[in-house]
């Protein structure tokens, strides 16, 4: 391939398509479910995941470059609106993005990718927090 054919491969496909993002959602949950120290971003959800593994498995379908079935059946995201009624805080935010991480290695992302892939997920896991914190992590 050449550069640009090479800038015009989506995270979407370098992932391996929907059966690898599912994947990754499905390894997350587990993981958010079956591990206590998840506990805290578990306490967010509803006892049944089914649809919160939907939901993430369709949004990040779009925001790595792949069809947009989030946008289809909601509309436009808003992430932080959506995520407005729960505490996020800096556990919260750590423990969301460790968990993705540990589901991107489960699902054999390459390094490099996983590392492009993460620091956009930090971005958007940092803006998603609407409690105030001090510096040692307790609610200011």
């Amino acid at each position: 391939m050449n550069s640009t054919q090479d800038a015009a491969v989506t995270p979407f496909e370098l992932i391996g398509g929907e059966d690898r993002v599912r994947a990754i959602v499905d390894r997350f949950y587990d993981l958010m479910d079956g591990e206590r120290c998840y506990a805290a971003i578990r306490a967010l959800h509803p006892v049944d995941l089914a649809d919160s593994r939907d939901k993430l498995f369709w949004f990040l379908c779009g925001w790595l470059g792949g069809a947009q079935h989030y946008v289809e059946r909601f509309g436009q995201p808003q992430l932080r609106a959506r995520h407005l009624p729960f505490p996020i805080g800096i556990a919260e935010r750590d423990q969301w993005l460790e968990c993705m991480g540990r589901a991107m290695d489960g699902a054999g992302i390459a390094p490099d990718l996983k590392a492009r892939l993460s620091a956009s997920l930090m971005q958007t896991a940092d803006w998603m927090r609407n409690r105030a914190e001090s510096a040692g992590g307790t609610v200011a």
